[in-house]
């Protein structure tokens, strides 16, 4: 591509969205714009909307018609006249509600809400691995669907914005989870993360000096706990001590220290993130084995395999089991605990987004033009264009490059 046309993910989101839009307001009348889908949520105790009001009104606001399956804001708290009021049409069909150009969900589309779907619609929704089959990935080719993964879009500088975001509220909420997980009445040792005078505070072992790992990092030494984080990037652990502020306890991803300090830590935080495809598995099985009964594992990292062998996909509804006497807690949809703080975090990087997509340039175009949502896109008109899920499910993989390039 040339590298003239050729725009970053982070130009892509302001250039020219508060420029003036000359008589397009005033000139389009309703029905010209794009049609956007919002269903409600009902996979995996899923409570997050995809889109707020506030972000709604900015998209009305530029004459797409955005039309919301009822009560799909209910437990993020938006009741239907929210989205009514920010000039949103409200529908208790689903397939009305699917059959829009462009379809936005907080969770991935099940099989049934896929044949609700029709031949060439857009599709914009986490790509949560666990959930993903070939009989999935086969519908998506059969419709023409281009799928976008949301997490996969991409900054210039490399960094993820919906992972970031959604990353922010996962590592803090992963250890007020475990912080509730050790208590009595859940089952765990009974201890508190920061202990109290004379007595010394619980340990946590975080895996990833991520965004994940950051703010899990804060939240546990707010709290008081001791705190022992690995990584083998050298550059994240040094960034991460410098946000901190002061010296922290951190090695590289060895084997075997790990396996040293899982056997006295009480909380263990999962949060490896991979770039392409499946986490590496980080903990074994033998090593969970060795750790202390009532312990907690939170495996953050859950949404694309997990990194601890004995991890198994939870939800909402039921968040843990047990195994070798330790408390997993593997849901993928972290975040979603925090629903309306969720949604809003979403839209305001979504919104963007959407309002390129309906301001008249092709689909082709814009994936032409800007790498990082080309990044997002793993199938496109008919292919498979993730180079991992082509193989776990034995798919042609069909590069989005080359697509793109053979129409222009």
């Amino acid at each position: 591509m040339a590298s003239g046309d050729k725009y970053k993910f982070s130009s892509f989101f302001t250039k020219g969205q508060y420029e003036t839009q000359v008589e397009r307001l005033e000139v389009r009348s309703q029905g010209d714009g794009l049609a956007i889908g919002i269903p409600k949520e009902n996979h995996y105790s899923e409570c997050r909307v995809s889109l707020v009001p506030n972000s709604i009104r900015s998209i009305t606001g530029y004459g797409h018609n955005v039309i919301v399956e009822s009560k799909a804001g209910m437990k993020s708290q938006y009741a239907d006249d929210n989205f009514t009021s920010a000039g949103a049409r409200i529908s208790d069909n689903p397939k009305e509600v699917f059959s829009a150009r462009l379809i936005i969900k907080s969770a991935p589309p099940t099989l049934e809400e896929l044949e609700m779907m029709n031949e060439g619609q857009v599709l914009i929704t986490p790509l949560q691995l666990p959930l993903i089959s070939g009989e999935y990935l086969q519908k998506l080719k059969q419709k023409r669907i281009t799928a976008i993964a949301m997490e996969h879009l991409r900054y210039e500088d490399g960094s993820f914005p919906v992972i970031r975001v959604m990353s922010e509220i996962a590592g803090r909420m992963a250890i007020l989870t475990a912080a509730d997980l050790l208590t009595n009445n859940a089952g765990g040792r009974g201890v508190m993360l920061g202990g109290v005078s004379g007595v010394p505070p619980a340990k946590v072992v975080i895996l990833g000096a991520g965004v994940v790992g950051e703010h899990a990092t804060r939240t546990a030494l707010g709290l008081g706990a001791s705190v022992r984080i690995f990584d083998n990037d050298i550059y994240k652990i040094i960034r991460l001590q410098n946000k901190i502020g002061h010296q922290l306890h951190t090695s590289s991803l060895n084997p075997e220290y790990i396996a040293y300090q899982l056997t006295s830590a009480d909380a263990v935080i999962g949060a490896i993130h991979s770039k392409t495809g499946r986490t590496p598995i980080i903990v074994t099985d033998e090593m969970v084995r060795n750790m202390k009964k009532g312990s907690v594992i939170i495996d953050v990292s859950i949404d694309q395999g997990g990194c601890f062998e004995t991890s198994e996909m939870t939800t909402h509804d039921q968040p843990t089991y047990v195994k070798y006497g330790v408390t997993h807690y593997c849901v993928p949809n972290i975040a979603s605990k925090v629903a309306r703080t969720s949604s809003q975090a979403i839209s305001n990087i979504l919104t963007p987004l959407i309002l390129r997509i309906g301001n008249g340039q092709k689909l082709s175009e814009i994936l032409y033009h800007y790498e990082g949502i080309r990044n997002g896109v793993y199938t496109y008109q008919g292919h498979v264009t993730n180079e991992y899920l082509a193989k776990r499910f034995d798919f042609k993989f069909t590069a989005l490059e080359l697509l793109l390039t053979s129409s222009h």
